[in-house]
């Protein structure tokens, strides 16, 4: 019988609208139970003095990389990162080599994870063969394999016509649809946001009615359908706009916004730094706004990484041919935190975002301290800084715009299933 005791943090439970100081004692992979003063016999006790004991992050949009790129990231590595970031699940895109269309590839991901990862895994699967827009997946055979969305993600489904029947039988396997919402004739060649920036970097534009007319798109079709469409990575004011309007409408929507699209903006390409070259692009700082006041006010439920590792060799070419995406699981939390230290939102409402929500649009465990729940725990210290070196991290890819800066607010230890998977002091505890 396991017995772990975590003494004296602040509980931070979204679920149970709880915010305040306590123990939490975990047994046998489960949580026992909450409160003050816990009786620690039998117990691993753990000091969460200072520190926020949540429950464990929950990353819908990640890339493992894993069949078929592991010199970028595998699911150990990625893993690993995953919990030095605090992330004890982590859902990971169909983008691999072979692409994750088939039940074969979805158990060989699944398999990979209860080997390799200290982390749980959800596959989400491709919802178009191939990633290429034209014919369905088998969705109820993916479902039964383990699948707990459908996503073609940086490859947008531009025919309307396929897009309405991927959503219509989601419905039938209840689970969501994520889109990439990119129109690809108005994005062109666009490399960074359309604008002042572009001009002055003598770089293609990607517009942001490139997002909005996409997003409108879909909320139509999810309104026509019934069925749950969720909106990775939304970026732009006016994809803000037909999301806000969509749950005013009661259509089914949720939606995630990345730290990078809360806290950079285009100002950042100045440099023509390669790591800072994502899809959709770095937006304006009035983009930068709105998706805060979204995450603020509700209209994006969740922070999602798209964590993307690439490696040093494709990073280091000119910026119109670099690969885009950035690295996100160690620095996740202590971006995304600006908006608490701004006061913008309440750390019971952080943890909601980063960890509850996206527990409940996929469907999966956590989100919850509530006695009975999985163990699955992150000790965090808001006020801890320190410097971030990617060569020192658990990725195998080093593509970060935050490499060699401070941060703070620090991850002190990551448990699942009641397991310290992570320690600050210690780094990644399982082989």
């Amino acid at each position: 019988m396991s017995r772990l005791l975590i003494r004296g943090g602040r509980l931070l439970d979204p679920a149970a609208d709880r915010d305040e100081p306590g123990d939490l004692l975990c047994q046998d992979g489960l949580v026992e139970a909450v409160g003050p003063d816990l009786d620690a016999r039998g117990a691993q006790v753990v000091d969460a003095e200072g520190a926020w004991i949540t429950p464990g992050f929950v990353d819908l949009h990640a890339h493992l990389r894993e069949p078929g790129q592991e010199y970028k990231e595998d699911i150990a590595s990625g893993g690993r990162a995953a919990v030095a970031g605090g992330f004890t699940a982590v859902a990971c895109m169909a983008n691999t080599q072979p692409v994750n269309d088939d039940p074969a590839t979805t158990d060989f991901i699944l398999d990979r994870a209860r080997q390799d990862s200290p982390a749980k895994v959800y596959p989400i699967a491709a919802a178009t063969r191939g990633l290429e827009g034209v014919v369905m997946t088998e969705m109820s055979a993916l479902v039964d394999a383990g699948a707990v969305a459908f996503s073609d993600d940086g490859r947008t489904i531009m025919d309307s016509g396929v897009m309405r029947r991927v959503l219509e039988y989601s419905r039938l396997v209840e689970v969501p649809v994520i889109v990439h919402c990119e129109d690809r004739t108005l994005v062109g060649q666009g490399v960074v946001n359309e604008g002042a920036m572009s001009t002055r970097l003598g770089l293609p534009g990607n517009p942001a009615i490139a997002e909005t007319v996409h997003v409108a798109r879909d909320v139509i079709l999810a309104e026509l359908t019934g069925a749950h469409l969720h909106v990775a990575h939304v970026s732009t004011v006016g994809g803000v706009a037909s999301i806000r309007v969509a749950r005013e409408r009661g259509i089914n929507v949720t939606a995630e916004v990345t730290p990078h699209h809360l806290t950079l903006s285009d100002e950042e390409t100045v440099g023509y730094d390669t790591n800072t070259k994502v899809a959709p692009p770095l937006r304006s700082a009035q983009d930068v706004a709105a998706c805060r006041a979204a995450l603020v006010d509700g209209t994006i439920d969740a922070i999602a990484t798209d964590h993307a590792p690439h490696a040093t060799h494709e990073k280091d070419q000119e910026f119109t041919e670099a690969p885009c995406g950035m690295i996100g699981f160690e620095t996740a939390a202590a971006v995304s935190l600006d908006l608490v230290r701004s006061g913008e939102l309440s750390p019971l409402a952080w943890v909601a975002r980063i960890s509850t929500a996206p527990a409940r649009i996929l469907q999966c465990p956590g989100g919850s301290l509530a006695p009975g729940q999985p163990a699955d725990v992150t000790l965090l210290d808001p006020e801890r800084r320190w410097h971030y070196d990617p060569a020192k991290g658990y990725s195998k890819s080093r593509n970060s715009p935050w490499a060699g800066r401070d941060l703070v607010g620090s991850v002190v230890a990551t448990i699942v299933d009641g397991t310290i998977v992570y320690h600050v002091d210690r780094g990644v505890l399982v082989p």
